[in-house]
């Protein structure tokens, strides 16, 4: 059954395999996906360990309903020492190889040291190889997908890879699975780099018992029914998730030329009913692709319109590349948004983080902090899509620089630059800031603020708060699996009741992560999709497990605060700057300067942001520092980690 998927321990300097199952106990305290990811980190890597050294284990997952019965269980996570920060490094993708690598044995990978040479493992029912990659080292992240399938004669296998930005240790490197799933954050495809690991490829034809299949099927249909009929799912069945940007650039919620403006003007050739126009034009009618055992069918396909790449093949964009070659350096034209989009899935890098990264030099440029003379002679003005798209390729492969200060992170490259750039890196413990303009939302810009992996968006976000919806609704959503007694407030505006909102979707997004569930199937753009009241019943039709709402909560909590762990480990602190929950000072000194009423002119009141982040540390059971509280530790049965019991 599902609960018979195996971890295996991987070392690339040895080449030795060690094969084991994973506890009942063990699932029963962290589940798996992340949750158990986050277990196996802590208990698996020393403090301080270099995170492109050879000790710093990269562990691959799927969540314990993985290739079951259950819906859009088809997440793959990837966790590691981030190259980026310094901190956690975690990443999480659709697509379909998970469920291939739950069919070919195995749920966890934990992969320790480094290979002599490029190499990539190939998994096969039960088996695992470590084969020569040297003949693919250097290609695309589509070409190396094609050339495993041809090498191995199987165009089934699935294949979780890395491009040229990962092979080159670019700190933001991502990795990739697919055309465009992407594990885009903290840079786990460096950490791939580093142990010269270009590919994990998996085949599997393995059987999975379901504990309860007639009762897991009709109870599936119920979840179909609950997320189809969400009137958020029906459009992103229809636009994808760039109909996000429609709503959001329109209101004033995102942020343009780096951080002065929270409005992109003049974007209509990016809004999601153009995008739509050319996937159609490009495509066809039936252009919207899903992820393994996916009804809603977000993505879409197209070929890049006009220009230089006019033609090439890909899928997207998603609402991120909007921001990142649309909003942030002030290039609202679609074949610039298509072709960086393609670009980025292509070499293997986080769109999110080099977006930001380039809008924050086109500042710099702006302001003279960084010259022509640093840029070889690229004019790096806002507006300028081509030389968006060559700093694109500049960095990825580390020419000049710029690029090459830019590929170490933001943090390190404010120290080459310095003078006050760092002022202007919209950044929070050294990842940046998606496209999100968080001023006029205390409650998004707390999510930003304690997210576990830095700056972040799919961590602990309340997006819900934007509805509007009456306090009574509220209650009922948050005050469930327990009870919450304080004051919610329908105003996105407001400051009271919001960090208890940040902690709830805390602990669900890590619920559906364990799971290894899509976060559009739960509590996040929906406020009706299923959640901790939901989930007892499909984990005991499909595994056979047996849980409350509440002890589902707990595990969450639990698997939060290893996270928490992890990151005190290695410097994390409440008010630093690099390593803490703090946001840039412009948040609190700059006013939002475009869009609705309700947003022009806010900015977050510092004194009742710091009181908010005092109120969730309280939520969490930390001490004023940000420190759990022995307590805490103790009721959530963690406070003899590192354990080793895996």
């Amino acid at each position: 059954m599902a609960l018979d998927r195996k971890i295996a321990y991987i070392d690339l300097t040895t080449g030795d395999v060690t094969i084991k199952p994973i506890p009942l106990d063990v699932r029963k305290k962290f589940l798996g996906g992340r949750g158990l990811d986050a277990y196996l980190l802590l208990n698996h890597s020393k403090k301080g360990c270099n995170p492109l050294g050879s000790a710093n284990p990269l562990i691959v997952s799927g969540g314990i309903l993985t290739a079951t019965c259950a819906s859009a269980t088809a997440r793959t996570h990837i966790m590691a020492k981030s190259p980026l920060t310094g901190l956690l490094g975690s990443a999480n993708m659709g697509g379909f190889f998970a469920p291939e690598m739950a069919w070919a044995g195995f749920h966890h990978l934990v992969i320790k040291g480094k290979a002599k040479k490029p190499s990539y493992l190939f998994i096969k029912n039960g088996t695992i190889e470590i084969r020569d990659a040297e003949n693919i080292w250097g290609m695309t992240t589509t070409d190396t997908q094609w050339a495993i399938q041809e090498e191995l004669n199987d165009q089934e296998i699935k294949s979780l890879v890395i491009g040229p930005a990962g092979e080159n240790l670019v700190t933001f490197a991502n990795v990739m699975t697919g055309i465009k799933n992407a594990g885009g954050r903290t840079g786990m495809g460096a950490v791939m780099g580093s142990k010269n690991l270009k590919a994990i490829a998996c085949r599997g034809t393995m059987d999975i018992k379901i504990a309860h299949p007639v009762d897991a099927l009709e109870y599936n249909k119920r979840f179909i029914d609950q997320i189809t009929s969400a009137k958020v799912n029906k459009t992103q069945g229809t636009l994808g998730t760039p109909m996000i940007w429609g709503a959001t650039n329109s209101w004033g919620g995102v942020r343009t030329r780096n951080f002065q403006y929270n409005q992109c003007e003049y974007a209509d050739d990016i809004e999601p009913e153009a995008i739509d126009e050319i996937c159609e034009e490009t495509i066809g009618p039936y252009h919207m692709a899903g992820c393994f055992g996916c009804q809603v069918h977000c993505r879409a396909q197209y070929r890049i319109p006009s220009g230089p790449l006019k033609g090439n093949y890909d899928e997207g964009p998603e609402y991120t590349s909007q921001g990142a070659f649309g909003a942030e350096p002030d290039t609202p034209r679609a074949e610039t948004v298509l072709a960086g989009n393609h670009l980025v899935d292509q070499y293997g890098i986080d769109n999110l983080e080099i977006g930001s990264l380039i809008s924050w030099a086109m500042e710099l440029y702006e302001e003279g902090i960084i010259t022509n003379k640093d840029t070889d002679g690229l004019d790096l003005s806002f507006g300028n899509d081509e030389a968006l798209l060559e700093m694109v390729e500049r960095i990825c492969y580390r020419k000049g620089k710029v690029a090459d200060a830019l590929a170490q992170g933001g943090i390190q490259a404010s120290k080459i630059f310095g003078k006050n750039s760092f002022d202007y890196l919209i950044q929070v413990k050294g990842m940046s800031n998606l496209h999100s303009d968080e001023r006029a939302t205390p409650a998004l810009a707390l999510n930003v603020a304690t997210a576990s992996r830095g700056s972040d968006h799919l961590r602990s976000r309340p997006a819900i708060d934007l509805y509007h919806l009456p306090e009574k609704v509220l209650h009922k959503i948050y005050g469930n699996p327990v009870e919450y007694k304080g004051k919610l407030s329908s105003e996105h505006t407001e400051y009271v009741g919001k960090a208890w909102q940040v902690f709830w979707q805390e602990n669900c997004y890590m619920g559906v992560d364990c799971l290894g569930i899509c976060k559009y199937h739960t509590t996040f753009l929906g406020a009706t999709l299923p959640n901790f009241e939901d989930w007892p019943k499909v984990l005991y039709y499909n595994t056979g497990l047996e849980f409350t709402p509440e002890e589902l909560w707990d595990i969450s909590e639990r698997c939060n605060m290893l996270e928490r762990l992890f990151n005190i480990r290695e410097g994390l602190t409440r008010d630093d700057l690099e390593k803490g929950d703090m946001l840039n000072h412009r948040y609190f000194d700059e006013p939002c300067r475009r869009g609705a009423p309700d947003v022009v002119g806010m900015k977050i009141d510092k004194k009742r942001f710091i009181k908010m982040i005092d109120e969730f540390y309280e939520h969490k059971g930390l001490d004023k520092k940000g420190n759990p509280k022995p307590e805490t530790l103790k009721r959530l049965e963690i406070a003899n980690e590192p354990s080793h019991m895996l």
